[in-house]
């Protein structure tokens, strides 16, 4: 295969995992909610849902690379990326199957029983993280590395339509196609008409679907293996640093576990004890990425990749980036719930909503995603300049289009809904018309654009407030590979190394939420969202920092 052509027909069949990344990970916005009422749990501990799923991307990586120190070769390079995608498969499957014991029986209020669904989770999350330290560099390898940002929007655009249709399908298959007022559903939950046997079928289907996807990689004849022999290098420094900063998030959580255990305490102090220690946590990552980016442009040696400042950069990059993608969403359905009953209006000021009505609203901030990610994939066609111009007007359009069809099965948009989400998909066309194709341009707008979205939802209420955080997916759409491609730009023979150091740091979806999950418990839903306008501005300050670190190298972008 030539260098500079694209494998379409390896392409055509690799994009089939990102599909499923996107359905489990965009589903959890649906199941979160469902949890909260049916296990009886506060916001915070719905959100460690996300905890898991993407914390386990985290501790995946994180073995990969200890156990690849310790036998001085690169498990993915050793095994190539298209079996490391098989093994991952696989091992999601088990996560699948295991969702069916761990909530065999369960009913309404055993709240014992959500850790042991956190446990499946935690283990389908394990295989997708061996999936994307595998799948990511390959979609850039299968042609020109100047071209390999865009082959990830195609795959992201594929990833977002499972993204688009996982809400609408998880709530069909636990709530059904009726709709029920409030308190009509909180009467079926509480009385197990509702109940976890659908979840169990759900995720057996999904397991089969991961052992076909399975065979389809190993049989395949299409997708090339992809082996390398490059020498393992080693980072005993970054290792190190990486197991302390493990030792501290599980230190964290631990103890705020420990907090809810027996009769639970729900005083003040302990809600702003549980807050301070989350934002330790939190501060811990900021920190480690800190000081590994100081130590090793004093002494790079036992840093590995990490000497780069693009990765470590990007590290925080993709950890904040996960982390405000992840948070809006799932706490989204929140945000419609909570409100006064009373008056019959959520925090918003719009009509209050319950765990079955919410599902739309998901799968539209969701879909956001999809519209941004098959605009940044035209570039894989190679339009000509007219063609892409008049494109990048039309494909969001036609990408709304499909969203509105698939909610059809359940929901309804109303006009008034369309408008409002019309005018933030024109504010999106604006940004790309002017970003070029550019990663860093785009981070630059994207970021800003994400920002002031965050902003008007929080100092705004109703249907302007609402689609103003709704936009966040609209604007997170086009990031992740622009920040991939920045951040392993010219790092050549740790490249491997390095894109798995940015897979850890899909950690960003499992602390992000929890922290602001506990913001929302102690003040307001609200005003929670403050920590997604931080996330957004760090990646602004990012997309100006990057451009001067590879520049300075004399790296190409």
């Amino acid at each position: 295969m030539s260098n500079q052509q694209t494998n379409k027909s390896a392409l055509t069949t690799l994009v089939t995992v990102f599909f499923f990344w996107g359905f489990i990970a965009a589903s959890n916005g649906v199941f979160i909610p469902f949890c909260k009422t049916y296990f009886n749990i506060d916001q915070f501990q719905s959100q460690l849902v996300d905890f898991a799923f993407y914390g386990a991307y985290y501790i995946g990586a994180l073995l990969l690379f200890i156990v690849s120190s310790g036998i001085k070769k690169d498990i993915v390079n050793t095994w190539g990326y298209k079996k490391a995608i098989v093994i991952g498969l696989l091992l999601s499957a088990v996560g699948a199957f295991i969702m069916y014991p761990a909530t065999a029986g369960a009913e309404q209020g055993q709240t014992g029983v959500f850790y042991f669904v956190l446990i499946a989770l935690f283990i389908v999350g394990l295989g997708f993280s061996l999936q994307q330290t595998g799948a990511n560099p390959f979609a850039i390898a299968l042609g020109d590395p100047k071209t390999g940002s865009h082959r990830l929007n195609l795959a992201g655009g594929i990833n977002s339509f499972g993204t688009t249709i996982g809400p609408v399908v998880v709530s069909l298959v636990i709530f059904g196609a009726a709709s029920w007022s409030t308190d009509e559903l909180a009467s079926k939950i509480a009385s197990n008409e509702i109940t976890l046997v659908t979840v169990q079928g759900l995720y057996i289907g999904v397991g089969l679907l991961f052992l076909l996807a399975a065979a389809l990689f190993h049989f395949s004849k299409k997708l090339p293996a992809l082996k390398s022999d490059t020498p393992f290098e080693a980072a005993n420094k970054a290792r190190n640093l990486l197991i302390i900063l493990t030792l501290i998030i599980v230190g964290c959580f631990g103890y705020i576990f420990s907090t809810y255990s027996g009769t639970e305490t729900t005083s003040e102090d302990i809600e702003q004890t549980r807050l301070i220690i989350l934002f330790i946590a939190l501060f811990a990552v900021v920190a480690a990425v800190f000081i590994a980016n100081t130590s090793a442009s004093k002494n790079e040696k036992g840093w590995g990749a990490m000497k780069y400042p693009q990765l470590v950069l990007g590290m925080l990059a993709i950890f904040t980036y996960v982390g405000v993608e992840v948070t809006i969403g799932s706490n989204l359905g929140e945000l419609l719930k909570q409100g006064s009953g009373e008056s019959g209006l959520n925090a918003l000021g719009l009509s209050i909503l319950n765990d079955s009505e919410i599902g739309k609203y998901i799968s539209l901030y969701w879909g956001g995603l999809m519209i941004g990610r098959w605009v940044g994939a035209i570039t894989v066609f190679n339009p000509s300049k007219g063609l892409k111009k008049v494109l990048l007007i039309i494909v969001p359009y036609i990408a709304f289009g499909v969203i509105i069809l698939a909610n059809l099965v359940k929901y309804t948009f109303t006009t008034n809904e369309i408008l409002f989400f019309g005018i933030c998909i024109a504010v999106q066309i604006f940004g790309f018309f002017l970003a070029k194709d550019r990663p860093v341009k785009t981070l630059k707008i994207f970021s800003f654009l994400g920002m002031l979205g965050m902003l008007i939802g929080l100092f705004t209420s109703g249907n302007v407030a609402l689609f103003a955080f709704l936009s966040g997916g609209l604007f997170c759409s086009i990031m992740w590979p622009c920040i991939f491609t920045l951040s392993i730009a010219g790092l050549g023979k740790y490249t491997s190394q390095g894109s798995a150091f940015l897979i850890m740091m899909i950690l960003g979806g499992a602390i992000i939420p929890p922290v602001q999950g506990k913001l929302a418990d102690v003040f307001s839903i609200q005003s929670s969202y403050w920590i997604a306008v931080l996330c957004f501005g760090y990646l602004l300050f990012y997309a100006f920092r990057t451009k001067t670190v590879l520049d300075k190298q004399g790296v190409e972008y």
